[in-house]
């Protein structure tokens, strides 16, 4: 993605991993932010390291986990009735997660009646996959060849790949003509993303590459003759990205000021629709 009218708007910090900062500059073309300098391919995989990603894993240990895999079980409810409000659902269909994680969307799309496949690049959460699920699990999306979807579904994962708009191109090849593409990504132009600035967590560089707005989607698929026909708001991700950017910015956790902000951006969004994250839905032109 080659463009010249670039301007950096923050430096952020790795507070994951690395303590490394990273820009983020503006393509004003596109609403959208960019991580600058991107670690290459091949390097980018040292800054997953970190047991801080409970994506990956299906621990209850703390409190803090506990309460992540109850909400978990919730949306995901959620996003299975999203999912089939586009479907016959007399029928039966098939079902592509990226970055599908330990499995739990795809467990509960099978026993919807769904043919499931999914891609997980991390090793654990791969492992974790197919023992639940008892199919493989991809590791990338290159390793799918002729095999098209009804349903194509990334969960938080758009943000983290390379080469978008190429990754985008095989999206649109891998969906059916009359499928649907569920994508869901954080906000930038949200209201905790404004007030957290540097020490927004839905930033997390340099994992996250990409910074979309709204209309950075729009125009990012319109290139690929698909259109956004719904949004859909995550309320929870203000909480839960509220509480790591009060961590960051102050080394406390502060449960009661993340609430506070989480739902101030959510009361916030429902005057401009600017949701700390947002589901989109995608269908060809």
């Amino acid at each position: 993605m080659v463009n010249n009218n670039l301007k950096t708007i923050l430096t952020c910090k790795d507070f994951t991993v690395s303590n490394e900062e990273f820009d983020l500059v503006l393509d004003q073309n596109l609403e959208m932010l960019i991580t600058s300098p991107q670690p290459l391919p091949d390097k980018l995989e040292k800054y997953y390291e970190s047991e801080e990603y409970i994506s990956h894993t299906d621990s209850k240990k703390s409190l803090f986990d506990r309460i992540y895999q109850l909400v978990k079980t919730y949306t995901i409810s959620k996003k299975i009735k999203l999912v089939t409000s586009f479907l016959d659902i007399d029928s039966q269909k098939s079902i592509l997660d990226i970055g599908c994680g330990t499995g739990d969307f795809l467990v509960a799309s099978k026993k919807k009646g769904f043919n499931v496949c999914g891609i997980e690049p991390k090793e654990k959460p791969n492992s974790i996959s197919k023992s639940k699920l008892e199919i493989d699990i991809y590791q990338d999306i290159s390793e799918i060849n002729s095999q098209k979807f009804d349903i194509i579904s990334m969960w938080h994962v758009l943000e983290h790949v390379p080469n978008l708009e190429e990754y985008i191109s095989n999206l649109k090849q891998l969906l059916n003509p009359n499928g649907t593409l569920f994508v869901a990504v954080p906000n930038h132009k949200s209201f905790d993303a404004n007030y957290y600035g540097k020490f927004w967590a839905a930033y997390d560089v340099p994992r996250h590459l990409w910074h979309f707005s709204q209309k950075s989607i729009e125009l990012l698929f319109k290139k690929e003759q698909m259109k956004v026909v719904k949004t859909k708001p995550m309320l929870f991700d203000s909480f839960y990205v509220s509480l790591l950017s009060e961590k960051y910015m102050s080394g406390k956790s502060n449960p009661l000021k993340a609430f506070f902000i989480g739902l101030k951006s959510n009361l916030s969004a429902m005057r401009s629709s600017e949701y700390s994250s947002l589901i989109y839905v995608l269908k060809n032109e």
